[in-house]
């Protein structure tokens, strides 16, 4: 039988741990999921006969190694700043890994000793990032297979709520982690180059730069610059693509109100608030308006941020019952970022009958045989409910198909790597198709941005 650890047993792992406990029979598997919760390890083995949950805790240097040594290949659904001591006992137990995150530094120096090992080490296989690459990738290939010469690369992902639970103003739930969408575009400029020129979009201003995409079905969407998109020019081959553009996507509108929040600086986790405990909501909007003897709150916000009584983004104020003097914050020595986080998941948590969305799309510019052409590709899929969600389908689908591609030796190429070769993305593409997840490509006219 062949053994897989998996570490982490969070929301991102149901699929996951579906798709290989399906497998398992036909693939003789045997899975050991492991959490710091021994509760919610069982909960995703859902006593399946091929399956083991244990408490598992990745600082208990003995238990890490004794299971790793155990196993055949180890995917690490950890935050990402905790796979490297898995990774390095990896090496010495000469066993595969598979993650979702980022190649981090401290990674990628495993890459000799990795190749040294004839070892595959895949990361960012799930969602964005992870699909995005494979699908990019797919059809940067095509183009260059028929001599067409790459000049505009620009894709887009976004984590929303599906139509059927779409029921605020803001057209928008939490479907991941809200820290990080609190902290969205933070710590320095978004840098992208267009049509040859480089581009810098300062923090302050992110919000009020939006492009507007359209999704046959689902209607207009916009997005806004991720912070570093020339981070994969050269992996994908584009570095003389004249534009290369990656972004998050949102709902129209969302942007602009998003703004208002992060030019009264709530958005800011780099100082505590005193007292932050006892503060009622309506007294933490407050700190960020200056003093006045007779007007409100409300007409103090609407003065600093120019916003006329019919105008939707004070609905969305309101929505968010963010001028309620009987609503106590309850976080000691809390960042305004913290606040606004926890004032925002009274409004946004999902319901227990709701359904999360993912949307993708892609741009392709290329030039061939003189002439200017556009691929555009797009995907949307939507969660069945709150345990198989849209998100945990596309960031845990990839990784247990790799997983089983590695452990068959259809992935063979070793190293510290991401899923761009064929070998890798060709037959996860073609498998998740059979799991809704399907891209739709269109040939349409060049547009550019001359």
């Amino acid at each position: 039988m062949r053994h897989i650890l998996i570490i982490g047993a969070g929301r991102s792992a149901s699929s996951l741990i579906k798709y290989l406990l399906d497998k398992s029979e036909q693939e003789n598997l045997h899975l050991t999921i492991g959490d710091l919760s021994l509760e919610l390890a069982q909960k995703k083995t859902n006593n399946h006969p091929r399956a083991t949950a244990i408490a598992f805790d990745i600082h208990n240097e003995a238990q890490r190694k004794a299971e790793i040594q155990k196993a055949d290949i180890v995917i690490s659904m950890l935050p990402a700043f905790l796979h490297i001591e898995v990774a390095k006992d990896c090496i010495t137990y000469k066993k595969h890994m598979v993650t979702a995150s980022y190649i981090s530094d401290a990674m990628q120096e495993l890459n000799e000793a990795a190749i040294a090992n004839n070892l595959v080490f895949m990361n960012e296989i799930g969602l964005d990032p992870g699909i995005d690459h494979m699908s990019a990738m797919k059809v940067l290939d095509e183009i260059r297979e028929k001599n067409g010469n790459v000049i505009l690369f620009e894709s887009f992902c976004g984590g929303l709520v599906a139509p059927e639970s779409d029921t605020n103003l803001w057209n928008y739930k939490f479907t991941w982690n809200p820290r990080n969408v609190v902290l969205a575009g933070q710590g320095g400029a978004a840098k992208f180059i267009q049509e040859g020129t480089y581009k810098y979009i300062p923090y302050h201003k992110l919000f009020r730069r939006t492009e507007f995409l359209e999704v046959e079905g689902y209607g207009r969407f916009e997005g806004y610059a991720n912070r570093d998109s020339l981070k994969y020019r050269s992996v994908y081959g584009l570095d003389n693509a004249l534009t290369v553009f990656r972004g998050t996507i949102r709902r129209v509108g969302y942007s602009r109100a998003w703004d208002m929040f992060v030019q009264l600086g709530m958005t800011d986790d780099s100082y505590a608030i005193d007292n932050s405990e006892t503060m009622s909501y309506r007294e933490f909007v407050n700190l960020f308006l200056p003093y006045h003897p007779t007007d409100s709150v409300e007409i103090k916000l609407r003065h600093i941020l120019k916003i006329d009584q019919d105008d939707v983004v004070w609905d969305k104020l309101l929505e968010l019952d963010l001028f309620n003097a009987n609503k106590i914050i309850g976080l000691k020595n809390a960042t305004p970022a913290q606040i606004l986080e926890k004032i925002l998941t009274d409004s946004w948590t999902l319901e227990p009958d709701d359904k999360d969305m993912i949307v993708m799309y892609h741009k392709f510019g290329y030039e061939v045989n003189g002439e200017k052409k556009q691929i555009d590709a797009t995907m949307v899929c939507i969660g069945d409910d709150q345990t198989y969600t849209s998100m945990a389908k596309t960031v845990g689908l990839p990784v247990a198909m790799a997983t089983l591609q590695i452990l068959n030796g259809n992935i063979t190429t070793p190293g510290v790597q991401l899923p761009l070769n064929k070998e890798v993305y060709l037959p996860i593409l073609k498998e998740l198709e059979e799991y809704g997840v399907i891209f739709k490509e269109k040939d349409v006219p060049y547009k550019g941005y001359k």
